[in-house]
């Protein structure tokens, strides 16, 4: 006989979720709150849809900071690969770029749902959209259903909480799983944004003198009180009007979260390093040879190819240097400065823009309460769990979205083929 499978949540968990199920057999109801489905895929990779990875496993975990080896079962039965071979034998043709991200040729995000959307027709998937789910129904430690915010009773065999976390909220996340998983036994481990521009205090953002200032291919570290180095990122950034933003800092964004917890502080200090393949010594050595071969020049001309002109000029003034004068006026010490400067602008940070501002969620249900394998509840029987709703957390890059399809085809999968034994 047929399961009946619901589904609450129509975004990239879910939606692998209810084609996994249905493929395998089950009668799969997928219900979402928003008038159409997936809202915040669409959004992904700039509106292009970055769908995977194209790097080794091991890798893809790494660039997990938050729990991802919490995901190594589900690497074992569809991996970055399997995704890709989902996609391509559903007529997407994918490209790879940079860092092995994984986007349709087409660079629509469009691409990918409408697949999603066709494979769903495919399969008699039922779609309701514009429901929203007011608790679910359990008896004697099982799920039995779900109970709408009109009070209709929708009964199933299974559930799959594919609800998102609360990141980017005007895209319906607005953290309704929490309650469910929480109404189920669960724990909900504290939220907090991450992927998300890194605020700051100091002087120099303050008066925006940086503002709008990208610089390519640098190193962002964040330091603990003790001055050791948590984490450090060689990607580009941007100052902005209330701190830093781009690749690199979004990466830092969940460590100043957790050094600030660990710390007990609420500053933070972050270091920047514009020549991350170089050591000092070798600034030093590059600088002098600049000197040498136009002593004449001002440092500003002289040294002007090392750095953006503004990013230069703001190195000079921390080193207590005129940018004015010739550089065979400098003197070693202030050679050094400004090579330090180069290797280790320190400054501080207290904080990242807020959860609804944040592209990812980190925290959500605990993933020592979820079997790691099929995504079931350990607590409630026939409950299962994906995508961001679970304490795991990825950078940008493919590798948010793909957990989220990795967990989803584990928790359709299982839903549809799991059977338990009678007591």
């Amino acid at each position: 006989m047929k399961k009946r499978i619901i589904i609450i949540g129509g975004g990239a968990s879910g939606l692998m979720a209810a084609c996994t199920a249905a493929e395998t057999g089950a009668e799969v109801i997928l219900l979402e709150q928003n008038p159409s489905l997936g809202k915040k895929l669409l959004l992904t990779g700039g509106g292009r849809c970055n769908v995977t990875n194209n790097r080794p496993e091991e890798e893809i975990i790494r660039h997990i900071p938050g729990n991802g080896k919490f995901l190594h079962s589900t690497f074992t039965q569809f991996n970055q690969y399997d995704i890709m071979t989902f996609f391509i034998q559903r007529g997407v043709v994918l490209k790879e770029e940079d860092h092995g991200r994984m986007f349709p040729v087409t660079d629509k995000s469009r691409t990918i749902l409408d697949a999603f959307i066709e494979e769903l027709k495919r399969n008699n998937v039922i779609v309701r959209t514009n429901i929203k789910v007011d608790r679910l129904l359990m008896e004697n430690g099982f799920v039995t259903g779900v109970q709408l915010e009109d009070s209709e009773i929708v009964l199933a065999d299974r559930i799959v909480l594919a609800t998102g976390g609360k990141a980017l909220p005007r895209t319906g996340s607005k953290g309704d799983g929490y309650k469910f998983a929480k109404a189920a036994g669960h724990t909900i481990t504290e939220l907090y944004p991450t992927e998300a521009p890194i605020t700051s205090d100091a002087d120099f953002i303050r008066s925006q003198e940086l503002k709008g200032l990208s610089l390519r291919n640098v190193a962002l570290s964040v330091k603990n009180k003790k001055g050791k180095t948590v984490v450090s990122h060689q990607m580009d950034m941007i100052f902005t009007h209330f701190g830093v933003s781009g690749p690199a800092a979004l990466r830092c964004s969940m460590f100043i979260h957790q050094t600030k917890k660990r710390d007990k502080t609420e500053s933070i200090t972050m270091a920047l390093d514009v020549f991350p393949e170089q050591s000092l010594g070798a600034v030093e050595q590059n600088l002098q040879k600049l000197i040498k071969s136009q002593p004449e020049k001002s440092i500003k001309n002289g040294w002007k190819d090392l750095m953006p002109e503004r990013y230069l000029l703001f190195g000079c003034e921390k080193a207590e240097i005129d940018p004015q004068k010739s550089l065979k006026e400098l003197t070693p010490k202030e050679i050094k400065a400004f090579a330090a400067f180069c290797k280790n602008f320190e400054f501080q940070v207290n904080g990242t823009h807020p959860l609804d501002k944040a592209f990812v969620t980190g925290g959500g249900v605990s993933t020592k309460e979820i079997n790691p394998k099929t995504m079931e509840s350990k607590l409630t029987r026939g409950l299962y769990f994906c995508g961001e709703l679970i304490d795991y957390n990825g950078y940008t890059g493919g590798y948010n979205i793909t957990g989220a399809f990795v967990t989803g085809h584990a928790a359709g999968h299982h839903a549809a083929t799991d059977e338990y034994q009678e007591a």
